[in-house]
C-alpha cells in the first residue's frame, strides 16, 4: 500500500536525542502502513546511525535509510524529497517528539486546506525544562498565541521542525537549494513556495522540540545560525530586516514578548527574556560577521590568484 505520508529525519550526531525521537514516531496512533519513514544520517560521527538501525528492525512502517559524508541540510533533505512516495513531508528533528495524535491531525488538515503548502504545528510545553530551555520555548508558544493562523509576511517564515510540506508544493519550486551554508534552506524554500502561490499555515497539532540547556549550548546555535543566515541574506534580502537583528532592538521585541509570556504562564522568569534575546542576538551578529569576513577573504584571495595568473601569461 502507498504511504500518504513521509517523515523525513535529517540528522547528524544526535546521537543523545534521537532514540525518544524515533519512538514518537513509532507511537502515532496514524495507520502505520500509509507512513513512511526516510532517514537521512549527513555524516554523524557518533553512534546515531546504529542507534537508528536498532530502532528499524523493530519499526513496522515502510523505511529507507540513507548515509554518506557530510554535506549539509539542504542536500541532506532533497534526498528525502527524491526518495519520498507520499503526498507529505513530515519534517522531523533529532531533537523532537511527536504527541500520539501528531500525524493525524497534521494530514487531516492538509487535505481540508488542498492550497496549504506548509502546516506549520504549535509548539507545547515540556515538562522537563530547564531555565534556558524554557525561556526559549516560551518564545514560540507566545509567539503562536499572539501571530495569526496564516503567515501574511516574509518575515519569520516557518522551519522545518514540526512542519508538514506537500511534496506537490516542494516539487514545484525545485526542492531545497543546496548552496546554502549552514542553516537557511527551511526559510529559502518557504520562501520559494509563498512566493509560489501556496499557503503557510498554522494547524492545531502539537510538538515538543528539545531546546539547548545552557547558555553556552544557546550561544553556539546563535552563533551558527547568524552564520548560515549571511548567505542567506546574500540570495534573498526579502526575507531580512537587518536593523531589527542588532541586541539592542532585540532587547525590546524580548520585553514585548515577555508581556504575553507572562499573560500565559504567569511566571516571573519570563521578564528574562530581554536579556536573553539580546544575548542570542548577539551570537547571531556574530555569527554573520564572521562569514562576511571569511566570504570577503575568500574574494579577495580569488581576486590574487587570478592576478598573477594574468600576470603570468
Amino acid at each position: 500500500m502507498k504511504p500518504i505520508v513521509v517523515i523525513g529525519v535529517c540528522v547528524k550526531d544526535c546521537e543523545k536525542t534521537i532514540g525518544p525521537s524515533i519512538e514518537s514516531i513509532m507511537a502515532q496512533d496514524f495507520p502505520h502502513e500509509l507512513i513512511e519513514v526516510i532517514f537521512v544520517d549527513d555524516g554523524s560521527k557518533d553512534k546515531t546511525l546504529s542507534i537508528i538501525l536498532k530502532y528499524v528492525r523493530k519499526m513496522d512502517m515502510h523505511v529507507k535509510v540513507f548515509h554518506g559524508e557530510w554535506k549539509g541540510l539542504g542536500p541532506a533533505r532533497n534526498v528525502v524529497v527524491k526518495n519520498a512516495e507520499g503526498d507529505y513531508i513530515l519534517w522531523v528533528d533529532g531533537d523532537m517528539l511527536l504527541p500520539r495524535d501528531h500525524i493525524r491531525k497534521q494530514v487531516d488538515f492538509m487535505k481540508k486546506n488542498p492550497k496549504v503548502g506548509i502546516a506549520k504545528a504549535r509548539y507545547a510545553f515540556s515538562s522537563s525544562e530547564s531555565l534556558v530551555e524554557f525561556l526559549e520555548n516560551i518564545t514560540c508558544i507566545a509567539e503562536d498565541f499572539s501571530a495569526g493562523d496564516e503567515w501574511k509576511t516574509n518575515l519569520r517564515l516557518p522551519g522545518t521542525g514540526g512542519a508538514m510540506f506537500s511534496i506537490k508544493a516542494i516539487k514545484q519550486v525545485g526542492g531545497f537549494d543546496e548552496n546554502l551554508k549552514g542553516t537557511g534552506e527551511d526559510q529559502d524554500i518557504a520562501y520559494r513556495i509563498k512566493e509560489a502561490g501556496w499557503l503557510i499555515k498554522r494547524s492545531n497539532a502539537l510538538f515538543y522540540e528539545r531546546r539547548s540547556k545552557t547558555w553556552m549550548g544557546l550561544w553556539k546555535k546563535y552563533l551558527w545560525y547568524g552564520y548560515g543566515d549571511y548567505y542567506l541574506y546574500l540570495k534573498n534580502r526579502d526575507l531580512f530586516i537587518l536593523y531589527r537583528m542588532i541586541p539592542p532592538i532585540q532587547f525590546v521585541a524580548g520585553l514585548l514578548k515577555s508581556l504575553v509570556a507572562y499573560k500565559l504562564t504567569r511566571r516571573k522568569s519570563v521578564f528574562l527574556l530581554p536579556y536573553q534575546f539580546a544575548f542570542k542576538m548577539t551570537a547571531w551578529c556574530l555569527g554573520f560577521i564572521k562569514a562576511q569576513i571569511e566570504r570577503t577573504r575568500k574574494t579577495k584571495n580569488s581576486e590574487r590568484s587570478l592576478d598573477t595568473w594574468q600576470r603570468i601569461v
